[in-house]
């Protein structure tokens, strides 16, 4: 194919990859030349939503990602501000004739490209979910909200084209300033998470082979290394959704029985919910701000900072919630059963509003996906689409006994109960004086006891949501 035009930019959003990037293959195709560039948006860097943790992982991930294009010899093309003014600032000085980009589905993603497609030659591609998020609606055109026919829908559609390969060699970038890629102030949480594509391709490559075939058996216990661990990669596109999927099928293929196609069934699924709270957030996108039920956006939530602070710092005495809590503090990643768990404790027990723990997590996760996440927490609620019914409480103490039944999670992330006998692990509080003291864990100054009662809590709840219905 000869190129229609000499030089375009390829600008890089949620696609931080060589591999499977339609944005990026598109720009090849149709340019000689192709800048590659990344636009620090002070909107979203500000924003109370980004949080340092997942800043330090995408500056690590824009390191590799420029190692990789000068492997290619290419370069990163870093700039600073309004992405309309920037833009506008390149095309002019490179001579670049269009703008390439892989779609986003945020309502200030959408705000932004609809306005800057409006004076600048803007491209858009699919890349952020499996199926393109305009496609995911119903034969009427109308979207689902209910996430089983969703998976059927999205189960029946044919698969949207093989995974791209990653350019061999790329055009050499013409004289253009750059920035230097910041250095966060905060460095990355912990070592479990190394940005990049090519740690997000060792990982998807390790799980597919193995790990997805024990999935669904071993993808709640918090205690096992059940899960893929890919979200941050498929946050940021050092991945992609469509590769991921990929992979499962290619998984299913090969399952030689039917627990290891019900593992793989298990996390397609998972890529399935992913798109679908997508669609989501796409077709209703108030759900960033109010619930997604209107019969639940009356809820008389509590004003309660300190069980906020006792939930935020794993204070709570509930050892599962807690674990999960200090977990995502010193790493920046929480197991998602721990996730549903402390989700449902803060709006249910301490019946604080979703919209605070949302914003808690925004801060903190290194996956932290404006859909998901806040799908995540309208299922907890039981405020949003497809959810949890109101009346279902995760009860702390069953969850940690069934999802965790030696205590290993609790005593990886809350070391005061690390002594702890694995009959009291879970309920620390029944602890007799004397296992107390043989367990150097004294309740009430090593460790705390339970700051609410859950089944008082619970009922608590309960009258609040039917309040708020028959309002």
């Amino acid at each position: 194919m000869v190129p229609s035009m000499k030089t375009a930019i390829w600008w890089i959003r949620r696609d931080l990859r060589l591999s499977d990037n339609q944005a990026l293959s598109e720009a090849l195709h149709q340019a000689e030349k192709v800048i590659p560039l990344f636009i620090l948006d002070p909107i979203l860097q500000n924003s109370l939503n980004s949080g340092a943790p997942r800043l330090a992982f995408l500056y690590e991930g824009l390191r590799e990602l420029d190692t990789s294009l000068r492997q290619r010899g290419s370069q990163l093309i870093l700039r600073k501000g309004m992405p309309k003014n920037e833009l506008r600032v390149l095309l002019t000085e490179s001579g670049a004739e269009a703008v390439f980009a892989e779609e986003d589905i945020s309502p200030y993603a959408r705000r932004r490209d609809k306005e800057i497609d409006r004076e600048l030659p803007l491209v858009l591609l699919p890349g952020v979910t499996v199926q393109p998020v305009s496609s995911l609606c119903k034969q009427d055109g109308t979207p689902y909200t209910v996430f089983t026919p969703f998976s059927r829908m999205w189960r029946n559609q044919s698969f949207p084209g093989n995974p791209l390969e990653s350019p061999h060699q790329l055009p050499e970038v013409p004289a253009l300033t750059s920035l230097d890629i910041p250095t966060s102030p905060q460095s990355l949480p912990i070592t479990q998470f190394t940005a990049g594509e090519s740690e997000g391709q060792r990982r998807l490559k390790t799980f597919t082979n193995e790990k997805i075939f024990h999935y669904a058996a071993e993808r709640n216990r918090m205690d096992l290394e059940g899960t893929s661990t890919l979200s941050p990669y498929l946050r940021f596109g050092m991945i992609s959704a469509r590769q991921a999927a990929a992979a499962a099928y290619q998984a299913e293929a090969q399952a030689g029985n039917s627990t290891q196609r019900q593992g793989v069934e298990a996390w397609l699924n998972e890529l399935i919910w992913r798109d679908f709270y997508a669609a989501i957030l796409f077709n209703f996108p108030f759900v960033r701000e109010n619930a997604f039920r209107p019969d639940f956006r009356r809820i008389s939530w509590l004003q309660d900072a300190g069980g906020f602070t006792a939930w935020k710092e794993g204070r709570t005495g509930y050892p599962i919630v807690d674990a999960g809590m200090r977990q995502l503090n010193a790493t920046g990643w929480m197991h998602n059963r721990a996730r549903m768990i402390t989700a449902s404790f803060l709006t249910k027990d301490l019946l604080i509003s979703w919209q605070e723990g949302e914003q808690y997590f925004m801060q903190h996760l290194l996956d932290g996906d404006p859909a998901s996440n806040n799908g995540g927490w309208q299922w907890s609620a039981g405020t949003g689409t497809d959810a949890a019914p109101y009346f279902r409480v995760f009860n702390p103490v069953l969850q940690g006994q069934k999802y965790d039944p030696l205590g290993n999670y609790v005593r990886d992330w809350i070391p005061e109960l690390a002594n702890v006998p694995d009959r009291y692990i879970h309920t620390p509080w029944l602890m007799p004086p004397d296992v107390q003291q043989s367990s150097r864990c004294i309740i009430g100054k090593d460790y705390p006891g339970p700051i609410i009662d859950h089944a008082l809590a619970r009922q608590r709840a309960l009258d609040a949501y039917r309040r708020s219905i028959n309002l």
